[in-house]
């Protein structure tokens, strides 16, 4: 079951000491008090695939408390969240560990929580991981330091290849959410699933719905946020995974006929994610936001299908359609509000650029697309390009430079202007003084009335807005005097 240390630990021991020095000081604080620890998990691999960050995962015979004793002396910080699960959590200069309790840990199959025991060997604790390549350690508080590999990990490391452990379908009954970890470990790392692992899953999708919301969206947060989400969810959608965890997704799989030809709305919208990716730089690198608005951007399309008489297909106000479906669905996967919030407003707006023509935009349409994007306004830049996807090399051209002349014509706004404050001439003590009026909903509607005023033609003037907000009034209030 343990090999002495070969090349792969020499590899891994290699990688641990460049990256994670503390490690094995860590070892010999619990060697010291007479137990064992080893790295073990995601850590090794990444060590083997050389790419081992600070955050570190060990597993240990020394029970919780005592885990928590030996880190207090040992660590900077130390955090007991996880203690019922066995696991306890210190950092260290720029190193966090996470340190388990040998375990073996099953669930009911109703419930969403293991009932975990503690076990008395690491082979068995890493008969219970996930995949095999996960089931790796490196014994660390031996006199040699061991490599402990008893499913072959190392051979599915180097076949780029996920396995279970255990059988697959027994892998994912204790625990369903590893399902979609499959299909973010092959986004990650650019693995393949076995086809045993992949029948499981379809064989099984239906059990992820006894999975927390919280659970499933920071799994495919990561998925998401990986280097190439599209296999990802591509394995989503083809094992049925999608259809419980995000069913929207799959309905863009429109059926396309002869005579009512539009575009694969699936593959387009995969299309728009990867390129939205490939313009990240423009908001400083990996962005959730933006991600979770091109591949949502046109879930709203399969409410909104219409076939039109003689041939085509029409999906009108498919945007606000799909702004209140991601709101729904991103609600139910307990994303937070603010993230919520941008998202929705993104899908809402992904259109408005094309409301406009080819470029015959006035000073006022600008304002207005300025004023709705608001702190977004990079982000719809990055999603409106994203979305051109059409295969004519002219037409792509033409949008391009369209849409470069708005950026052009923002800019210049900008400068002249200050359109990310846009405001009304007046504010409310100038409007309740001029009209005599106090605070009341009246006075909101004269912010609103001279808002739209500097929308429409600019800056006014403190003078011109008095006048223009004078007669608006008289209007309003014809018997006023």
């Amino acid at each position: 079951m343990t090999s002495a240390l070969g090349a792969a630990g020499e590899v891994a021991i290699a990688s641990l000491i460049k990256r994670a020095p503390l490690a094995s000081s860590l070892a010999q604080s619990f060697a010291a008090q007479g137990f064992r620890l080893a790295l073990v998990g995601g850590p090794v691999r990444d060590a083997l695939l050389g790419r081992l960050g600070n955050d570190l995962d060990f597993t240990t015979d020394a029970r919780p408390e005592v885990t928590k004793k030996i880190l207090q002396g040992w660590a900077e910080n130390v955090w007991d969240t996880g203690i019922e699960f066995g696991t306890v959590a210190g950092k260290r200069g720029d190193t966090t560990v996470e340190v388990t309790t040998y375990r073996t840990e099953s669930y009911d199959p109703d419930s969403r929580k293991p009932e975990v025991e503690y076990g008395d060997s690491i082979e068995g604790d890493l008969s219970r991981r996930d995949f095999t390549v996960n089931s790796m350690a490196l014994e660390l508080t031996t006199k040699t330091p061991e490599f402990i590999d008893p499913f072959n990990g190392l051979e599915d490391l180097a076949k780029r290849v996920l396995r279970t452990p255990a059988k697959a379908e027994n892998s994912f009954s204790d625990d369903p959410l590893r399902m979609m970890r499959a299909a973010r470990f092959a986004s990650q790392l650019d693995f393949e699933i076995a086809p045993d692992v992949l029948q499981a899953i379809k064989d099984m999708a239906g059990r992820i719905s006894i999975i927390s919301a919280e659970r499933v969206r920071d799994e495919f947060t990561k998925m998401l946020m990986s280097k190439n989400p599209r296999t990802g969810i591509t394995i989503l959608v083809e094992t049925g995974l999608a259809e419980i965890v995000l069913p929207e997704i799959p309905k863009l799989r429109l059926e396309i006929d002869e005579h009512h030809h539009h575009k694969d709305v699936y593959e387009h919208s995969i299309t728009v994610l990867e390129q939205a990716i490939s313009h990240e730089d423009r908001l400083g690198g990996p962005n959730l936001i933006i991600r979770l608005a091109a591949l949502l951007h046109d879930i709203g399309k399969p409410k909104t299908r219409n076939l039109i008489p003689g041939g085509g297909v029409s999906f009108h106000h498919h945007e606000i359609v799909g702004a209140r479906l991601t709101k729904s669905r991103l609600k139910a996967l307990r994303f937070d509000g603010d993230t919520i919030e941008q998202v929705e407003t993104l899908v809402a707006l992904h259109l408005r650029f094309h409301g406009y023509g080819d470029g015959e935009w006035t000073d006022s349409a600008v304002r207005r697309y300025v004023r709705d994007a608001g702190d977004l306004l990079v982000h719809l830049h990055v999603l409106t390009r994203a979305d051109c996807t059409t295969r004519n090399a002219k037409k792509a051209e033409r949008l391009a430079k369209t849409y470069d002349g708005l950026e052009a014509r923002i800019a210049k706004l900008m400068e002249e202007e200050e359109l990310s404050r846009i405001r009304p001439d007046l504010d409310g003590a100038q409007v309740m003084k001029l009209l005599n009026i106090k605070p009341s909903a009246a006075v909101g509607k004269a912010l609103d009335y001279l808002l739209e005023l500097r929308l429409e033609h600019g800056p006014l003037g403190e003078d011109r807005a008095t006048e223009e907000l004078l007669n608006w009034w008289s209007k309003e209030n014809p018997t006023t005097k």
